[in-house]
């Protein structure tokens, strides 16, 4: 297609008060007319035509058409920006009308690290859908840096990740301060001490998350500064397989004890804080995007969420 130099003011009305821009928002976030279609119930064709009618608006192509999916062009990763901007105010009024009428409709977006994804958030989910079954939830795991970003460019509502420094566009609603630790099976040589240093900890087999983690960021200069040299150790991108492999009763694994709890009471593996100077404490949090107001939906998981981390005061 050949691309206009501006739009009239009139093309550009027309644009941003048609359906074409929420049936491309909702393909945008899913890459899939058949799935858009499914979740409106729809045609597949229906939507096609809202695409196709964007596209010829714009005169430029939107989407990339791969052979299982499809991917946004620059153009079309643009206008899902400014999209965003515009369909949040309107979804906010359509879920508070529809709690007005008592049918208390909308969808919550989720982004969760794995050790909250896995073992807290199905309980707040299920919790959630018993309070509010016709509420859809959508959830995503992701690392911390990962989930703070989708808060951030708003495709997610709410987002339950470790902060590692404030950040400017998102507000962090509940947090808890965390402890480093080490955690192994009862057996293990270093399970009778009540806290331990890396030193210690390093003349054992140990497990680390890789970078990328933001628990390795915390611990990654006591790593390169008293780790050892010509040992090697374990690195994985999985807080649960961390776990898993401190079960084996070979390794101990830095973590914190957030997501394990039921473990722990039950005697499974043992948790010792790390008491070395220097080391900071593992921030955990439900970040939400600054100046933005949470839907109804949102609102709801949020509160409830909140109400089920409260809850869990004092078992850190």
């Amino acid at each position: 297609m050949e691309s206009k130099n501006f739009l009239s003011p009139v093309s550009l009305a027309r644009l941003f008060h048609t359906p074409s821009l929420i049936y491309f928002t909702m393909v945008a976030e899913t890459l899939s007319m058949r799935e858009t279609a499914r979740r409106m119930n729809i045609a597949s064709s229906a939507v096609a035509r809202q695409i196709g009618h964007l596209e010829q608006t714009l005169e430029m192509p939107l989407f990339v058409r791969e052979a299982r999916r499809l991917r946004l062009t620059p153009a079309g990763e643009i206008l899902l920006r400014h999209a965003r901007q515009l369909t949040g105010p309107l979804e906010a009024a359509v879920s508070e009308l529809s709690l007005l009428a008592g049918l208390k409709t909308g969808t919550v977006r989720i982004a969760t690290v794995e050790s909250v994804g896995l073992t807290i958030l199905p309980g707040i989910v299920a919790d959630f859908g018993t309070h509010y079954p016709s509420l859809h939830v959508d959830i995503r795991t992701a690392s911390a840096s990962e989930a703070i970003a989708m808060v951030v460019a708003s495709e997610v509502d709410i987002g339950f990740t470790f902060i590692a420094a404030p950040h400017r566009e998102i507000e962090v609603a509940m947090r808890r301060d965390l402890p480093i630790g080490a955690v192994m099976r009862a057996d293990h040589p270093l399970a009778g001490e009540t806290r331990l240093q890396f030193a210690t900890c390093f003349a054992h087999p140990f497990a680390v998350p890789r970078q990328g983690l933001s628990i390795r960021d915390v611990i990654e200069p006591f790593l390169g500064l008293r780790g050892p040299k010509d040992r090697p150790f374990v690195e994985v991108n999985s807080i649960r397989m961390l776990f898993e492999l401190a079960k084996t009763g070979r390794y101990l694994a830095f973590m914190t004890p957030l997501g394990i709890e039921r473990e722990l009471a039950a005697g499974e593996v043992v948790f010792r804080p790390i008491a070395d100077k220097g080391l900071p404490l593992n921030r955990f949090g439900m970040a939400i995007r600054k100046g933005g107001n949470l839907r109804f939906a949102p609102a709801a998981f949020f509160n409830l969420a909140s109400s089920h981390f409260r809850a869990r005061d004092g078992l850190y």
